[in-house]
């Protein structure tokens, strides 16, 4: 599987390690991030990782900056796309068993072994397919087609 990964100046450290670490998984990393700690503008980041799901270049990405935020909300605004911004393993998990998440947020301040979880669950967790699940997500894709 692909994994897209994005960052600005301070999500270069967590990029570095979490690309060690799915790589050591067998994932093949796809990086569309910045690679130094220069200040840059997210969204530029963020549009490039978008552009690689969208594409099918990548089956998933994962954004990092300070928080998480400003990537998640620059990548909601791509048609198509599905971020979630996250900071446990739980949410992590119901991002994509619920909601179907295509890519996921992070910010580069979490620990390490709890990204590691983070991730590694994100990747693995299918999307559950129930009714409910499903005719939610379709609402959402009225939404962002109708606005």
């Amino acid at each position: 599987m692909n994994i897209g990964i994005t960052n600005d100046h301070r999500g270069v450290k967590a990029k570095q390690f979490l690309t060690e670490y799915l790589t050591a998984l067998d994932y093949n990393v796809i990086d569309y991030g910045a690679d130094t700690e220069e200040p840059v503008d997210f969204p530029d980041y963020a549009k490039k990782l978008g552009d690689g799901v969208l594409n099918h270049e990548v089956t998933l990405g994962i954004a990092i900056c300070g928080t998480g935020i400003g990537m998640s909300i620059a990548l909601n605004k791509m048609h198509g796309i599905y971020c979630a911004k996250v900071s446990t393993v739980s949410e992590a998990a119901l991002s994509k068993a619920h909601n179907d998440a295509n890519v996921i947020a992070i910010s580069e301040e979490m620990n390490e072994e709890l990204m590691k979880e983070v991730i590694k669950t994100f990747i693995e967790t299918p999307f559950t397919n129930i009714d409910r699940y499903k005719r939610r997500n379709d609402k959402i894709k009225d939404i962002e087609t109708n606005v």
